[in-house]
């Protein structure tokens, strides 16, 4: 056999077949072999990571974040940024279009590719921004390494970027074959409700501002429109019963992701707690929403992946009060764990967690030779404890925002080591300096 970087021996290994205890053999960032045993003998230049005990899980991709870079750099950047996704067991990110100024050219995506070049712990990719006027600019973007699809607002959120109008959707969905990702909130009822939230005595106000109906009938819509150009499109952060019930009906046309918040919090409590820490777009509903996104959208596989939506903003901004707070809140550094939690709640199984954010997510992207423990797969892994226990805190968070909404709570499931390409980037505690990841490739 050739030589051997990179053994990770007596693991849990999380494969697609089975659970089962093996040595991972690693080489050139990439796994060359999977055994029950590997001779450490015979490669004595091999670096030795000792896991019994330990579960070794394809690395995880994070969809969906927000790292503000450029122009929002006092929340969050790509250093921050990644070094939060490392900490939290993440090996790929892909990142969102609106930064300022918002990413809608080719020449932005290659201007965030090389930025992360210099600043990323992790492997990335960006997304290209629809703005109706930029048709020649995403097409431009397909199929280049580092940029796994479009996004498209079609209700106003964090930066300027907003699309609603039917006959630019259609001449999207029609003349594009990348991935489609959508943030779907109807703005004219957003806008129409506006009063809503200008008089609101309290945080509360932004669940019944942005209510369900908002992001239903923007969902149906768009979805009519995916059936006319025939275009499968992808439905990002689902909130609601209402939104799974009818997705679950069309799932011929759409992918769909829920984030660990909107499946872990859930209203009034949470804003009761935290406050305008809770506030995000789409919002955070009560209880029998986020039961029916664990009863249908997971248990009835209606939901294929789960991400993030890491959208920090500074604790300044936050407790300006609403409705001048801003939406969005962290969560790349705890997307594993939380749902780690879930999984020794028994809601979820580890296979399934390790689909909805590993295998699931690079199928969805095409993601070259990422998403699972195969021989002859990038060397992402992501190594983690299951039985220990761990209390989340502000102060352990690595975003520039130093914070979390899940500030205190106590939860089962530690993210002991990130491997990218090969290397191990974060181990039992340890950052290793000066790694920096690479732009995906898409088959």
């Amino acid at each position: 056999m050739e030589n051997i970087d990179l053994i990770i021996k007596s693991a849990q290994c999380v494969l697609p077949e089975e659970i089962s205890i093996k040595d991972v053999g690693i080489t050139g960032g990439k796994i060359s072999c999977i055994q029950d045993s590997i001779d450490a003998s015979n490669y004595p230049n091999a670096q030795i990571i000792e896991a019994k005990g330990k579960h070794l899980l394809p690395g995880i991709i994070d969809t969906q974040v927000h790292f503000r870079d450029p122009g929002l750099t006092h929340k969050e950047d790509l250093h921050t940024g990644s070094l939060s996704a490392l900490l939290g067991g993440v090996t790929t990110f892909l990142e969102m279009p609106n930064t300022h100024p918002s990413t809608t050219t080719k020449e932005a995506i290659e201007f965030k590719i090389n930025r992360a070049k210099e600043l990323s712990y992790t492997n990335f990719g960006f997304f290209i921004g629809a703005n109706g006027e930029n048709l020649e600019e995403i097409k431009a973007c397909q199929g280049l390494d580092g940029c796994p699809g479009v996004k498209i607002f079609l209700g106003s959120s964090t930066g300027d970027l907003l699309l609603y109008k039917e006959d630019k959707l259609l001449e999207i969905f029609t003349s594009v074959k990348s991935p489609i990702a959508l943030h779907s909130e109807n703005e004219e009822m957003l806008r129409e409700r506006k009063d809503i939230q200008k008089e609101a005595k309290s945080v509360h106000a932004h669940y019944e501002w942005r209510n369900v109906e908002t992001a239903l009938s923007s969902t149906k819509r768009v979805i009519g429109i995916a059936r006319k150009a025939n275009k499968k499109v992808h439905v990002l952060h689902i909130t609601s019963k209402d939104e799974i019930e009818f997705l679950k009906e069309n799932k011929d046309i759409c992918t769909v992701e829920v984030t660990p918040q909107h499946l872990t919090l859930y209203a009034p409590d949470i804003y009761d707690q935290i406050d305008t820490k809770a506030q995000m777009n789409p919002p955070i509903r009560t209880k029998k929403h986020s039961d029916a996104l664990w009863s249908i959208g997971i248990n009835q596989n209606v939901v294929d992946v789960i991400g993030s939506d890491h959208a920090p903003h500074t604790l300044q901004e936050k407790n300006r009060g609403y409705p001048k707070s801003p939406s969005g809140l962290p969560g790349v550094q705890t997307i594993l764990t939380i749902m780690l939690d879930h999984v020794n709640k028994g809601v979820l199984s580890l296979e399934k967690c390790v689909e909805l954010l590993c295998s699931a997510p690079a199928k969805l992207y095409s993601l070259k030779n990422k998403g699972s423990l195969i021989e002859g797969y990038d060397a992402d892994c992501t190594l983690i404890d299951l039985s220990k226990f761990q209390t989340l805190k502000d102060e352990d968070m690595a975003s520039k925002v130093g914070w979390t909404p899940y500030h205190g709570k106590v939860i089962q499931g530690v993210v002991e080591g990130t491997i990218v390409n090969g290397k191990p980037a974060y181990l039992y505690g340890k950052v290793y300096e000066g790694f920096r990841g690479l732009p995906i490739v898409t088959a």
